[in-house]
């Protein structure tokens, strides 16, 4: 029974919030969770829409065991907002830019920080890796493997599932 949809979203949704969706997909099913949890994810805009996610951050995340497999899709606001019940973003620019599609107060509620469910690492978003070297893939599965630990613990705690 499916008890929480959850959608992440970064810009051009090819390298964090696809990874991200892996990343909590896995945890998820490992926990024996995955049955009340659907995960998604989208970029703000839709310049890579149709497809795969970057492949070096394919290539690091298949070395931690994730499977990064969402083709990338720009988010519909008149869609996602109804769809889901949290939309977690990877930066502040990224709540800026939902915020101005939400249409009402409601829906701005919907839009967390990723970076807010983080348990050890002192950051305060998830940085965009595209145009840096191989170090900025991996700092995006150390942040998102930690994030993703205080998601889990997040809905867990706030009984939105349950073991």
């Amino acid at each position: 029974m499916i008890e929480k949809k959850l959608l992440f979203v970064c810009l051009g949704n090819i390298c964090r919030s696809p990874t991200a969706e892996a990343v909590m997909n896995w945890k998820l099913k490992k926990a024996g969770l995955n049955h009340q949890v659907v995960c998604d994810s989208a970029g703000i805009i839709g310049y890579h829409s149709g497809e795969q996610a970057d492949m070096r951050m394919r290539k690091h995340a298949i070395k931690r065991g994730y499977e990064v497999t969402s083709i990338s899709r720009k988010v519909k606001p008149s869609i996602d907002f109804e769809h889901f019940d949290m939309i977690i973003v990877m930066d502040d620019q990224n709540i800026k830019d939902l915020n101005m599609l939400a249409r009402s107060v409601e829906e701005r509620k919907l839009i967390f920080r990723m970076a807010d469910f983080r348990i050890q690492f002192n950051y305060d978003h998830i940085p965009d890796p595209y145009y840096g070297d191989q170090n900025g893939f991996e700092l995006v599965l150390d942040l998102l493997e930690d994030a993703c630990d205080g998601l889990m613990e997040h809905l867990e705690t706030h009984n939105q599932i349950s073991k």
